[in-house]
C-alpha cells in the first residue's frame, strides 16, 4: 500500500500528519509513505525527523495585503499541480491525504483529477477556502468539530478528532516530578505559556510587561518564547534581574513534562493545542490569534468557551487582561476542576487510528 500525506507550514499541521502516518504503519507496517510539502517551511525538517521522506513543493500562501503579488503565487500554483502530477505517476499512491498547509492543495487537486481516491483532515471548526473546495472531490473528509455540515456534504464526513502526539498521551510522570525538571517549585501553582511552534507576539508582549507582577506573585511559570521572539526577549529579560519563579525557553522540546507540570495553560487556539488540551482535560485560556484565515481560532476558542471547557482573551485585550487573568484563575482550584472537567468532555480518543483506518480503507477500494 502506498499512500502520499499532504500539507504542513507549522506544528499544528505536522504533529497529526506524522501521528497518521504513524497509526497506518501500526496496522499495515509494510505501507510506503511519502510526505508532500512546502518548500522552506518546518516540515521539510520535522517529517524526516520523524523518519519519512518528503518532497517540497515550491508554494506559498495568498498575498491577503497586496493583491497584485499574487499573480506570482499563481504562476507558482500552476508549477506546484505539474511537480504533484509527476510526484504521483512516480510514487502511484492508492490515496491521498490532506491535512491542511500550503501544498495540500495542488496535491490533492491534482491527485482528485488523476482519479485518486484523497481524504481531507479538516482540523478547525471553521473550513478553510482549500478544504472546502477539495471537499468536492474527496471521498472522506475527517472533521473534528460536529456541525461541518455547513461546509462539507454529510455523506462525507466523519468526526474523529485531530490526532496529537502519542508521547503526550503515553507520559508517566507526575506533577512534582516534571515541575523539579524546569527547576522550580512543586508548591506553586504553575502557568505554561506557548504560543505554538513559531511563537505569539502578543503573548510574549504580555508577560513582559508584567514581570514585576510575576516577580511578586505567588505563582511561577514555564514560558516557550517561540524561536522567532527568542534574541528579542533575551534582550528584554537581560534588563531586570533574574525571577526565580519564571522559567524561559525558546522551544520545550519534552512537552509532555510540561503540560504534566501545568495546572493551567495559556495557548494560541490553534486546532493540534486545543485536540492536545482536551486530551489531557488541562484547564487554559485561549488567545486567539488574529492573523489566520477566517478568523478561524476565534471560532475554535469558542466552541469551547461556549461549554464552559475554556476562558478566551481577545488578542488586543491580552497585554492588559491575560497575565492578571491566569494569576487569579490558577490559584482558583474550584474553577480550574470546573474547567478540567468539562474541557476533558470534548475529547475523541483513538483520532489517529480511525483515520488510518479510513485511509486504509479507501487504498482497498482502488486496488478493488
Amino acid at each position: 500500500m502506498k499512500v502520499i500525506i499532504s500539507g504542513g507550514g507549522t506544528g499544528g499541521h505536522i504533529f497529526p500528519a506524522v501521528s497518521i502516518a504513524n497509526a497506518i504503519k501500526g496496522i499495515d507496517p509494510n505501507a510506503d509513505i511519502l510526505f508532500v510539502g512546502a518548500e522552506g517551511r518546518m516540515e521539510m525538517q520535522r517529517v524526516p525527523d520523524a523518519g519519512y521522506p518528503i518532497i517540497g513543493l515550491p508554494i506559498e500562501g495568498f498575498n491577503r495585503k497586496n493583491p497584485f503579488k499574487n499573480i506570482r503565487v499563481l504562476w507558482k500554483i500552476l508549477k506546484c499541480q505539474r511537480k504533484a502530477r509527476k510526484i504521483i505517476r512516480d510514487f502511484e499512491p492508492q490515496v491521498v491525504v490532506g491535512v491542511g498547509g500550503y501544498a495540500s492543495g495542488p496535491t490533492l487537486k491534482t491527485a482528485g483529477q488523476m482519479g485518486i481516491p484523497t481524504l481531507i483532515q479538516e482540523q478547525n471548526s471553521y473550513a478553510g477556502v482549500t478544504n472546502k473546495l477539495l471537499a468536492k472531490s474527496a471521498s472522506k473528509i475527517c472533521v473534528a468539530y460536529e456541525g461541518m455540515e455547513r461546509f462539507f456534504p454529510a455523506d462525507k464526513i466523519i468526526l474523529t478528532g485531530n490526532p496529537v502526539r502519542q508521547q503526550l498521551l503515553d507520559a508517566h510522570i507526575t506533577r512534582e516530578q516534571a515541575i523539579l525538571q524546569f527547576g522550580l517549585n512543586p508548591a506553586l501553582p504553575t502557568i505554561l505559556i506557548i504560543g505554538g511552534s513559531l511563537g505569539a507576539r502578543t503573548i510574549n508582549e504580555s508577560v513582559l510587561a508584567a514581570l514585576d507582577d510575576i516577580r511578586q506573585s505567588s505563582i511561577q511559570i514555564i514560558w516557550q518564547t517561540g524561536k522567532y521572539y527568542s534574541q528579542h526577549i533575551a534582550d528584554e529579560l537581560a534588563k531586570h534581574s533574574k525571577i526565580d519563579n519564571l522559567f524561559v525557553s525558546d522551544f520545550i522540546s519534552n512537552m509532555d513534562v510540561a503540560y504534566a507540570a501545568a495546572d493551567l495553560v495559556i495557548s494560541r487556539a490553534g486546532a493540534s493545542s486545543i485536540s492536545e488540551l482536551c486530551m489531557l482535560g488541562k484547564p487554559c485560556i485561549l488567545v486567539p490569534s488574529p492573523n489566520v484565515a477566517e478568523d478561524h481560532q476565534t471560532k475554535n476558542a469558542l466552541a469551547l468557551v461556549r461549554k464552559d471547557a475554556a476562558l478566551m482573551v481577545k488578542d488586543v485585550e491580552a497585554q492588559n487582561q491575560l497575565i492578571h487573568l491566569a494569576m487569579e484563575v490558577v490559584q482558583d482550584a474550584q474553577q480550574l476542576k470546573s474547567l478540567s472537567t468539562h474541557i476533558k468532555e470534548l475529547a475523541l480518543p483513538d483520532s489517529a487510528n480511525i483515520i488510518a483506518k479510513e485511509v486504509i480503507g479507501l487504498a482497498k477500494s482502488l486496488r478493488l
